[in-house]
């Protein structure tokens, strides 16, 4: 079944980034004269996605004034943290208003060109709770590693080091929200510690690796390289 409504993790503080561009959320870093969420929407809105449900928090006033202008009403919600919730909290927040049984869910300062169809074609078949999104990368620390077992169901999660190649998380998550929020997880957690990393044993969550392209703006060297690699991007 294609899903058609992404919840989209924008509420973060860009402590990282604020060398580089200060008093902004990430999400809205200017690259290539536009705010980075612009390319983040339009590629998933190609990709299928009718309707985004914005989770924010930090200075949440100025992504709105920025998405009134940029995408019709219809065409998103807003889910705002009153304080800081986690990325779980607030994925669990902004699950009340997701509708029909799968909701995308992705990053606001991540670009991860994923075959939309692909993964939620494979999360359907293995009738999957939660299916991650994983890109092959070569030698890197910045990132753990993603292990998968033989059915693609998540073998184990490894800590940061440096790695010669490896699965990484990209942040990209077909999510099964209803099962999400009934598995009795407290009101503020960490998606990737308390969730993914505690109970991947014990809940049907999978990992489907896409080698397409990744770049991650949290920090200042990847925020510079964005400026050169989406340049030709509209």
């Amino acid at each position: 079944m294609a899903v058609k409504q992404a919840i989209i993790l924008a509420g973060g503080l860009g402590t990282r980034l604020r060398s580089a561009v200060p008093d902004l959320p990430k999400c809205m870093a200017p690259v290539c004269g536009k705010p980075f969420l612009h390319y983040v929407i339009r590629y998933f809105h190609q990709q299928g996605i009718e309707k985004f449900i914005f989770s924010l928090g930090y200075k949440h006033e100025m992504i709105e004034e920025y998405l009134d202008k940029e995408l019709p009403a219809a065409n998103y919600v807003s889910s705002i943290e009153e304080e800081p919730l986690g990325t779980g909290g607030a994925i669990k927040l902004a699950c009340s208003r997701a509708t029909g049984k799968t909701v995308l869910v992705l990053n606001g300062d991540t670009l991860f060109k994923v075959n939309v169809s692909k993964l939620t074609a494979f999360h359907d078949l293995h009738r999957a709770e939660c299916t991650l999104s994983l890109k092959p990368m070569n030698n890197f620390d910045r990132y753990g590693v993603v292990e998968l077992s033989p059915d693609h169901s998540i073998k184990d999660f490894c800590e940061k080091t440096y790695y010669k190649s490896g699965l990484i998380n990209g942040g990209v998550y077909a999510l099964d929200h209803s099962k999400f929020v009934s598995a009795n997880l407290p009101e503020k957690f960490s998606f990737e510690k308390d969730y993914l990393e505690k109970l991947y044993a014990r809940r049907k969550i999978f990992g489907v690796a896409q080698d397409e392209y990744f770049i991650d703006i949290g920090i200042p060297e990847d925020y510079e390289r964005a400026q050169l690699e989406m340049k030709n991007e509209p």
